[in-house]
């Protein structure tokens, strides 16, 4: 999704109202409960919140910058060795990569869920993605595409430092 993410796929940038930054703030509360307690941190509430449009529309999704702070935020799966270099080239995660000997999956895994992508014998997430189906089906089906790879290291989100 953000290969040849660039400046050019920022459509707007805009300060939020506080009623709105409030609606933010609970909203990814309530689906990364993990960022809680550092969600201050994280937004400050005196702090402006500036929303830029890009993309993608869906649920709020951490980079993974964020994620390599704050490593417990997300649900993980992890695939095998052999699938690091797709993953990292953007393919997205087929089940047997995570069901295989070197993978791992976290049964309460529902689908559609955002999910870290972490890499057998690897500290930190490689990637980020949302579930096609849950941890169980894709444990039982083991074939076809298990979690859209939306955002993963060296893309273009990855590479941007920080928007203006």
């Amino acid at each position: 999704m953000f290969k040849k993410f660039s400046f050019e796929d920022v459509s707007a940038q805009n300060q939020v109202k506080a009623s709105v930054q409030r609606k933010i703030r609970q909203s990814i509360a309530e689906e990364y409960p993990g960022l809680e307690p550092v969600l201050d941190d994280i937004l400050p509430k005196k702090s402006p919140l500036i929303v830029a449009k890009c993309v993608r529309d869906g649920p709020y999704m951490p980079t993974l910058r964020l994620l390599h702070q704050y490593p417990n935020i997300m649900k993980k799966l992890q695939v095998d060795r052999g699938a690091i270099r797709f993953v990292l080239s953007g393919a997205n995660i087929m089940c047997p990569g995570l069901t295989s000997p070197g993978g791992a999956l976290d049964e309460e895994v529902e689908a559609e869920s955002p999910v870290a992508v972490m890499a057998e014998g690897k500290q930190h997430a490689l990637a980020i993605g949302f579930t096609k189906m849950s941890a169980k089906d894709i444990k039982a089906i083991n074939k076809g595409i298990g979690v859209d790879n939306l955002h993963y290291l060296n893309d273009g989100l990855w590479k941007m430092e920080r928007l203006d």
